[in-house]
């Protein structure tokens, strides 16, 4: 047994271990919802790992795909039911009356604005210029009857699951589903 004497005077904390022994340097991002929150974590996550230097790639798939749609982009809307952490307390029956929805997203919005956040379409221009990927997922597209011509620009394909997947190989290749 090692002599606790012998122990490092400064110990690693789990991200320095974490940073050397296993560094991350790729994320596949996996977008299925098509909530403002829900769209607005997947896009933030990949800038930033972009930020880090890391190969950062998206997938938006079943209701994620409102994200990636000319249409849709930039009129998503924030999930008032179902939701514990919107406005706590309040029963669902009630989060659900007409009109709260679109309160709650004008005003989280107003937030975004407030700190210059970019919108959907900005943001998803920002990815592409640093370096990002984003797809669309091909059975999601087809039961949904869209076309390439429906989605932004910035969609370099429609691609199967499959292709996803391999869209991840690699050492140091986390996925991250939202």
């Amino acid at each position: 047994m090692k002599d606790i004497m012998e122990a490092p005077a400064v110990l690693e904390t789990p991200v320095q271990l974490k940073k050397e022994k296993y560094p991350v340097k790729k994320v596949l991002i996996i977008c299925s919802k098509g909530k403002l929150e829900d769209v607005y974590a997947a896009l933030v996550m990949t800038n930033g790992a972009l930020m880090e230097g890391m190969e950062a790639k998206m997938f938006f798939t079943f209701f994620g795909l409102e994200a990636i749609t000319k249409k849709h982009a930039n009129h998503l809307h924030t999930g008032t039911t179902g939701n514990p952490a919107m406005m706590p307390g309040v029963p669902d029956m009630i989060k659900g009356l007409p009109g709260l929805e679109t309160l709650a997203s004008y005003m989280m919005k107003r937030e975004m604005d407030k700190l210059e956040i970019p919108s959907v379409t900005e943001f998803l221009e920002i990815i592409e210029a640093s370096g990002g990927e984003i797809y669309a997922c091909k059975l999601a597209v087809e039961m949904f009857h869209l076309k390439k011509e429906d989605l932004v620009p910035e969609v370099k394909g429609i691609i199967t699951v499959g292709d996803m997947y391999a869209l991840a190989e690699g050492e140091g290749t986390q996925i991250i589903f939202i």
